[in-house]
């Protein structure tokens, strides 16, 4: 279809508009969205055209289930071009849960998908400058790597610059960019069947909603992912102890990590395992321990009881110093184990023509390289160009090429994660860590 105020000009009616050339003297303006609809304006003689292209979301309502980075990411960028989206998210409301510790997000990933976003601008009003300075301790907390000195506040298009922000802001950052209603809260995913080309979702509060796709950002315990690939993560043969809320008045509870801390984060190796502490924007510090263990070890341990946690810290880690096990003995909650999984590299599955999954439910990965929540920004970034692209003929070979190019990437992710975590769980952790960041072990 052509909209103007004049003939067709040789311009044909069709509906793919990708084999028409505007000849480079009629100064094609940028493209804009209405709806599901691009518009692309320009100038012929003395009048204005509009050539308005079907697109392969048009008058599609795209269900994402799961309001984590990826998922708010991909639902921003969506409704920048013109979507219809519902973001489904368990939690009863934006404030349930307490959102976790810090992330650092790097420059050709979750950075990059925040400037397409445009919220870059808001992105550097809620991160914290400096969160990302580190030393690097032994077990007894003796410094033996500090960057506190050199390294700059803020480096905005440096690769190496990977600016920390608090999950809680992040995520407040995002949802304050969606549409009013955008996001479905108490909507606990189930099931869902096919109906017509599309899905039916059900919830576990009895509501029901329609998609013609649903894309899955739902983490590691994914439920869409099934309906996908039946292939299984594997054990990393690393476990972790983190705490749920974290300690807070850390300058009382735990003076000599908080005089080390510095409002950035501390990691400290020995014996084949790792302590990792983190400055919040709230004044409290998260913290978590990781070792090599056998799968099974952590699960008969009540992390909810604070005796049993402290009996196991201290044969498990009997070689630290007291001022890691004073973390634990003063935090006011719980702790978690988690042990650590990882997707096959090699994973691989037929693309479908109306559902797809990112960020950990596509690539589950060991934490050890910073690349989660990266990688599942960009995920957003890809699928949402896949999804709006004038490139593919058809909603499955845009998925097709998206999951291809993402599995391919996180492959990779996935690989560092794995040599790292074997690096910082090993004899002499210490020195490979200090060689690695340029320190030096005496």
């Amino acid at each position: 279809m052509v909209v103007g105020d004049n003939t067709n000009n040789g311009v044909n009616e069709q509906n793919d508009f990708a084999s028409f050339h505007l000849p480079p003297q009629y100064g094609c303006s940028p493209t804009e969205t209405s709806g599901n609809l691009r518009i692309i304006s320009f100038q012929l003689k003395s009048n204005t055209f509009a050539i308005i292209k079907k697109t392969l979301i048009q008058n599609k309502q795209i269900a994402i289930v799961g309001g984590g980075p990826g998922g708010l990411t991909l639902a921003r960028l969506l409704q920048l071009k013109g979507a219809n989206v519902k973001v489904y998210e368990r939690d009863l409301n934006k404030d349930a849960r307490v959102q976790g510790t810090t992330l650092d997000l790097h420059e050709e990933s979750g950075l990059k998908a925040l400037r397409q976003a445009q919220l870059l601008d808001e992105f550097k009003k809620n991160y914290r400058p400096g969160a990302d300075k580190m030393i690097i301790v032994n077990e007894n907390a003796e410094i033996f790597f500090s960057d506190h000195e050199e390294k700059p506040e803020e480096d905005f298009g440096n690769e190496y610059f990977r600016p920390e922000i608090d999950r809680g802001p992040l995520r407040n950052m995002l949802l304050e960019s969606l549409q009013p209603n955008t996001v479905v809260w108490d909507s606990q995913f189930v099931s869902m069947q096919k109906q017509n080309d599309g899905w039916l979702l059900h919830f576990k509060n009895g509501a029901f909603a329609y998609a013609d796709i649903v894309i899955g950002a739902d983490g590691a315990n994914s439920k869409i992912r099934p309906y996908i690939t039946d292939i299984k993560p594997f054990y990393s043969g690393v476990s972790g102890v983190l705490t749920v809320e974290g300690l807070y008045d850390p300058e009382t509870m735990a003076p000599t990590i908080h005089q080390l801390l510095k409002g950035g984060k501390i990691m400290a190796f020995g014996g084949g395992k790792t302590f990792t502490v983190a400055s919040k924007g709230d004044g409290s510090l998260a913290f978590y321990v990781s070792y090599k263990v056998d799968e099974s070890r952590l699960k008969n341990i009540d992390f909810a009881d604070k005796p049993q946690v402290l009996a196991w810290f201290k044969k498990d880690f009997a070689e630290w110093g007291h001022m890691w096990l004073e973390l634990f003995e003063n935090a006011e909650t719980t702790f978690i184990a988690i042990p650590i999984y990882c997707m096959p590299l090699n994973q691989t599955w037929q693309a479908l023509p109306n559902l797809t999954i990112l960020g950990d439910a596509a690539h589950l990965m060991p934490p050890f390289a910073g690349e989660g929540v990266n990688m599942a920004m960009l995920d957003a970034l890809e699928l949402s160009d896949c999804l709006c692209s004038e490139n593919f003929s058809d909603l499955q070979t845009a998925i097709a090429s998206y999951e291809n190019q993402m599995r391919k990437r996180a492959a990779a992710a996935a690989q560092e994660s794995l040599e790292n975590g074997d690096k910082m769980h090993s004899t002499g952790a210490l020195e490979k860590m200090l060689a690695f960041f340029g320190g030096k072990y005496s």
